[in-house]
């Protein structure tokens, strides 16, 4: 048996020949532009100097979560990381539109901060809650009502395996992750190892981690996901991984030896993970959302470059060569936020479109436009743009992590073009 083919479903469903209306209001009640204006308040008075003191330091010892650790609390205090929850497990029952609006302001002052602590977390507590039982629903999302924030990760990728593997459609049991979990009465025991890109892995309250149940099986009828709180005995972490941007986030590899959890910590049935995972288009919109806020900061700073800066006598946003890269900026941001925006209103009306098109669409073209963004500024500031000085180069870091974040642009594309 291979991997659901989900991309037929959707067509038998949704039939090209037939022009699907949708509506959409485009203007936020009072109550989403006080969220928002929330969401930037804290991102300029909390985060943005958090940011520069880690941005500034030169000592690669230096562990971000020491200092972002208060930012999670604060946040998830303002409700950022359970505002997808229903209000019955002491969530604020907020739609997905509600979150993207929060993740841009995030994402504009940290796109690491806003991808790796928020956008994760948020959207995992929300996966509970659709593949979880009700006993695994008010165990796991227990800390909300208490007030006390849980930082989750979600374990895919391996050293030798890509995450891609998981789109695979070839039926052979030899190909994708190798890290295994055994039944043992009523416990599973998961060995293996996940690769350095693991986000917030050592630093996590909990991990989703994803298994096989069978290795004689083809990945599709083998792929579980499991719930192990950070406490269990035999998870490992190793060090934290280096990488060109996202300064203020925590990768690292995750081993598993022996470890031991209950068989109630499996979400879902044994062989599931592919068909859970088609219920959370949450998280690629919710990043694309962040990468959405990194490309308006990127032509923010560089508009306000260009007002500031003389050239010739006058400032050279009077240059039409610059007026025209920064109205491009403008026009790919705007174009970014409404793809966002439509991926999020379809997450609420249709998950399964969404999950399908609407929200490997809106991931890609949101990170093309930041990192087109950020390139753009760091020619706008010509020579500035390429010192440390200004912020045009850590915009152009952070842009291209998003390339292969949650999935490649490639492998989201051609898996678009399956639903065509």
């Amino acid at each position: 048996m291979q991997i659901p083919n989900y991309s037929k479903l959707w067509r038998s469903e949704h039939p090209t020949t037939k022009e699907e209306q949708i509506m959409i209001d485009f203007s936020l009640t009072l109550e989403q532009r006080m969220l928002q204006s929330k969401a930037r308040n804290f991102a300029l008075r909390d985060i943005k100097p958090i940011v520069q003191i880690i941005e500034e330091s030169d000592n690669p010892e230096i562990e971000p979560w020491d200092f972002c650790q208060s930012i999670f609390r604060k946040g998830a205090e303002l409700g950022f990381t359970s505002l997808l929850l229903p209000t019955k497990y002491g969530g604020l029952g907020g739609k997905c539109i509600d979150i993207v609006l929060v993740l841009e302001e995030l994402g504009a002052a940290d796109v690491s901060i806003a991808c790796s602590y928020f956008n994760l977390t948020a959207a995992m507590s929300l996966f509970v809650t659709r593949a979880g039982t009700s006993e695994q629903q008010e165990r796991i999302l227990s800390h909300v009502r208490s007030g006390e924030p849980h930082l989750f990760s979600a374990a895919e990728s391996e050293p030798n395996v890509a995450t891609s593997d998981l789109f695979c459609p070839i039926p052979d049991a030899n190909i994708g992750i190798k890290t295994f979990a055994q039944r043992d009465g009523d416990a599973y025991v998961l060995n293996g190892k996940k690769s350095s890109l693991v986000t917030n892995a050592g630093i996590a309250d909990a991990y989703f981690i994803i298994a096989r149940t069978a290795l004689d099986k083809p990945l599709g009828e083998s792929m579980s996901i499991f719930y192990v709180p950070a406490n269990t005995p035999g998870l490992k972490f190793g060090e934290r991984t280096q990488m060109i941007g996202w300064k203020p986030s925590h990768h690292a590899p995750i081993h598993l030896d022996n470890v031991r959890i209950p068989a109630k910590n499996l979400l879902g049935q044994e062989g599931e993970a592919a068909k859970l995972l088609m219920l959370l288009p949450e998280v690629a919109i919710g990043l694309a959302a962040s990468y959405v806020g990194l490309a308006r900061a990127a032509y923010e700073y560089a508009l306000d470059y260009a007002k500031k800066r003389v050239s010739w006598g006058r400032p050279i946003i009077e240059h039409q060569a610059v007026a025209l890269k920064l109205a491009d900026m403008m026009i790919n941001t705007q174009a970014a936020r409404l793809t966002v925006w439509e991926a999020a209103n379809t997450a609420d009306t249709n998950p399964q479109l969404a999950a399908m098109v609407k929200a490997p669409a809106a991931k890609t073209f949101a990170v093309d436009v930041a990192i087109k963004n950020a390139q753009t500024a760091v020619e706008i500031l010509g020579g500035y743009g390429v010192t440390k000085e200004s912020q045009a180069g850590k915009f152009l870091n952070d842009a291209f992590i998003g390339y292969s974040c949650d999935f490649t642009r490639e492998v989201l594309r051609l898996g678009l073009v399956n639903c065509l």
